[in-house]
């Protein structure tokens, strides 16, 4: 099968596509024909070995190679369709159309994977394509997760700050859904993309800072990693919600302290990327509740050019990797 290889850390030119053996799966596993898997800023980051969230890079770099890469195949979220399966994975049948996560097993950037048959994997909705379907994973699971903390109620207003990678979009579909009246803040770039995915106002970070507006916002969901914290803990009101995706070691700490001893709450949670949550990602999908945004497909003779494309933050929206013929639009 072919597989989109990596042998070193380094800049998106250490990627190579390569012939490798078809895995064969275990008695608790599923092989999976892969149609479409996403680039995201964690499979970068695995490459590069460049987190912007610095207090785990050692403990993690242990875990995924100190000179060079354990896993070689990165990829972790994807849309495709059940091959065969070990005895005692009962879970799915021959020919099942299924999207899903990997998680820290990767591998998805490739023709076939292997996975556990207990994984987040569900029924791919009906009424996406492979490409469709691989973009929501990553982004619709965080975003889910992280806004059913928050207890978002009708009328609220909430901030989304790095609002146009792969998780903001689905969190203001998914705020919108809920009742709330919902800001993004990013590049000028992203805008038109922003708005149309719903939001009802947007904020250019090179020309506004948010956290100028004293006591305006009731959530802020935050996915840029040097955001200042009590920036926006200012920019909330008395009893608002702050959501970290991306924290630093002093930020936890902070966060501890401020739900101690304010009416503000700072929630840091990780999300768990679990079954029942994608399965309700699935039903907001099939009735038109969200929809998928992609920014770009492309084949994957052309995986560079797209690690590329979410490196730089040229994106708007998710990139995707399309692993039959007919990728890059």
């Amino acid at each position: 099968m072919k597989a989109v290889v990596y042998t070193r850390y380094g800049p998106p030119d250490v990627l190579r596509l390569k012939d490798v053996p078809r895995p064969v799966p275990k008695k608790d596993e599923v092989l999976i024909k892969v149609h479409a898997a996403e680039v995201t800023k964690a499979d970068c980051e695995m490459r590069s070995f460049n987190l912007p969230v610095k207090w785990f890079l050692l403990p993690l770099r242990m875990v995924m190679g100190l000179q060079k890469p354990r896993k070689q195949i990165l990829g972790g979220y994807f849309s495709g369709e059940i091959v065969s399966r070990g005895g005692n994975a009962t879970s799915f049948k021959k020919g099942d159309q299924i999207f899903g996560a990997a998680k820290l097993r990767f591998g998805a950037h490739a023709e076939y994977v292997c996975l556990p048959d207990g994984y987040t994997l569900v029924p791919k909705p009906f009424n996406l394509s492979h490409e469709e379907a691989a973009a929501v994973p990553l982004g619709g699971l965080n975003a889910l997760h992280f806004l059913r903390l928050a207890r978002i109620q009708p009328g609220e207003k909430i901030l989304i700050n790095g609002a146009g990678g792969s998780i903001g979009p689905f969190g203001i579909q998914i705020a919108k859904s809920m009742g709330a009246e919902v800001t993004a803040v990013d590049s000028p770039t992203k805008k038109d993309m922003l708005l149309r995915a719903g939001a009802d106002a947007f904020l250019d970070y090179t020309k506004v800072d948010f956290t100028q507006n004293r006591g305006a916002y009731d959530i802020i969901f935050d996915m840029v990693a040097k955001s200042s914290y009590g920036g926006c803990i200012d920019a909330l009101n008395r009893k608002g919600r702050y959501l970290i995706a991306n924290p630093r070691l002093l930020d936890m700490v902070r966060a501890i302290l401020t739900s101690m001893f304010t009416l503000k709450k700072v929630r840091f949670a990780f999300a768990g990327e679990t079954k029942d949550e994608l399965i309700t990602l699935k039903t907001m999908l099939e009735e038109g509740t969200i929809r998928s945004i992609i920014d770009r497909v492309y084949p994957m003779e052309r995986v560079v050019e797209a690690h590329r494309r979410v490196e730089n933050e040229k994106r708007l929206g998710p990139v995707v990797l399309s692993m039959g013929k007919g990728g890059g639009r």
